[in-house]
């Protein structure tokens, strides 16, 4: 345990306001019923759950248990990295992509290189990215007689083997941040069976320069299980992906997204790919390099705006546009963004905006695709509380997925637990292998909005998402 750490965690087990407030509540025995049930079928040790219920207007808690116990949130601390976002770049913050050029342009004809600075647009995809290309040929580069040289110096951010965390280096959700992020560092492969043929013809997106991936694979009468593994696919190569394997013709057509095997490439490549693609020519290469100071802006391309950003990451849960939006809040001229500096900037914020009303949160990366992060079920709640009444509050609110309707929540309700909680909770979910929480707000039946945070970790947290239900399902029932 670091140091830092260490000091965090002694200050955060000081009995405080909420915790004593609901102290009735601490024995297992005073639990509510359902609560106590869910926790007991999920074979939970009383000290694995910290859970809190209190009036988003203030007031005692009606419920609190293990409050002050520094817990690792999972994607809830996104909630965290959001507000921060929201309150100290303000909802209209934009990133901006530059396109220069450092050569003379005659009919078409660049000599020189293209040069892309990243500025951290955490949803730099496709669309946009094409778009942005269009703007340079209509700005009258269609040939580069040189290179196209990519500039990340905007973030600092250390190496990453992405089956580091748990092992799944091709899942989407391992990817990590870059001052220049495009496409989510996502290849998405399609299936379409053609039956006469006997094949699935593979397509995929983005065109990465130098890849090759096989056109088509045998087809199956095989039912639609794991027809992913069906396909044996072969990822090891950066310049190919091959099957070896066949494709269910039951499954109809499907998509399969993963994280590209080299992603320190797929930047350059998926550049390259989309300028040719689109009709550009290039006689170099594709590299990094910073931007000379020599260079002129060609075009300029903007990002969404924060509010449409906030709205992406927290009902999808995304991870990687979460830690874009953590460094930026470490940006500042001339000096890169660094996950360092922006746990510092949001430890001042938390201080300034917070006080001692909770003491500040542990972060890592920002998106809780952790296992350093933590933070208090009172921390939760003072943010939530705070968030209520800012002027950005409709746009945290609105960003949360809806209990069994949309987002990461859309499910929730399935195990038949939740009924008066569905479509009156607005919450945050997270998970890891040990793992699971809640964080948001719900009306009650008496229609006063209540803070709720139910947070897990115990080897059994995978059979603990009841209990999050059964802590939604009571916060909603509650009446005069």
């Amino acid at each position: 345990m670091s140091p830092v750490f260490a000091r965090r965690v002694c200050g955060l087990v000081l009995c405080g306001a909420s915790l004593c407030v609901g102290v009735a509540w601490a024995q297992p025995g005073n639990w509510p019923a359902s609560l106590r049930q869910a926790v007991k079928k999920a074979g939970l040790p009383d000290d694995a759950l910290a859970a809190l219920v209190a009036p988003v207007d203030g007031g005692a808690p009606l419920l609190a248990l293990g409050a002050q116990r520094p817990m690792n949130p999972a994607s809830v601390m996104k909630l965290v990295t959001t507000y921060a976002a929201i309150d100290l770049l303000g909802p209209a913050h934009l990133w901006r992509t530059g396109f220069y050029v450092d050569g003379t342009v005659d009919q078409g004809l660049l000599r020189g290189n293209l040069h892309i600075r990243g500025g951290g647009d955490p949803k730099f995809v496709m669309e946009r990215i094409a778009a942005a290309l269009q703007a340079v040929r209509d700005a009258g580069v269609t040939v580069v007689r040189g290179d196209i040289v990519l500039d990340q110096t905007a973030f600092s951010v250390p190496a990453v083997d992405p089956a580091a965390f748990d092992g799944e280096r091709l899942r989407p959700y391992n990817v990590a941040p870059e001052a220049l992020l495009v496409n989510f560092k996502a290849l998405v492969m399609g299936f379409v069976p053609d039956p006469a043929a006997g094949v699935a013809r593979v397509t995929f997106e983005p065109p990465l320069a130098g890849l090759a991936v096989d056109a088509t694979v045998p087809l199956s009468g095989a039912g639609c299980g794991d027809w992913r593994s069906s396909l044996q696919a072969r990822f090891d190569d950066p310049n190919a992906i091959r099957f070896t394997g066949n494709y269910p013709a039951r499954c109809g057509e499907r998509p399969w997204p993963v994280a590209y095997v080299a992603p320190d490439e797929y930047a350059a490549r998926a550049l390259e790919g989309m300028w040719r693609a689109g009709g550009g020519l290039l006689t170099g290469v594709t590299r990094l390099g910073p931007v000379p100071p020599q260079a002129r802006l060609l075009h300029e391309a903007p990002s969404l705006p924060l509010a449409d950003i906030v709205g992406d990451i927290n009902k999808h849960s995304n991870n990687v546009m979460a830690q874009q939006v953590f460094l930026t809040l470490a940006a500042s001229p001339g000096t890169p963004a660094s996950f360092e500096r922006a746990r510092q900037r949001v430890g001042r914020w938390w201080h300034t905006r917070f006080g001692a009303k909770a003491p500040a949160p542990v972060m890592d990366n920002g998106s809780g695709l952790s296992r350093e992060e933590r933070i208090t079920a009172d921390g939760l709640l003072a943010l939530l509380r705070d968030a209520a009444s800012h002027p950005g509050a409709d746009m945290l609110r609105q960003s949360l997925p809806v209990a069994g309707v949309d987002g990461t929540a859309a499910r929730m309700g399935q195990r038949g637990v939740m009924k008066l909680a569905l479509g009156n909770a607005r919450i945050k979910t997270g998970s890891l292998r040990d793992v699971v929480a809640v964080a948001g707000y719900v009306q009650a039946r008496n229609g006063r909005d209540l803070v709720v945070v139910g947070i897990v970790n115990h080897a059994n947290a995978p059979q603990a998402r009841p209990v999050m239900d059964a802590l939604l399902e009571w916060a909603a029932s509650q009446s005069p």
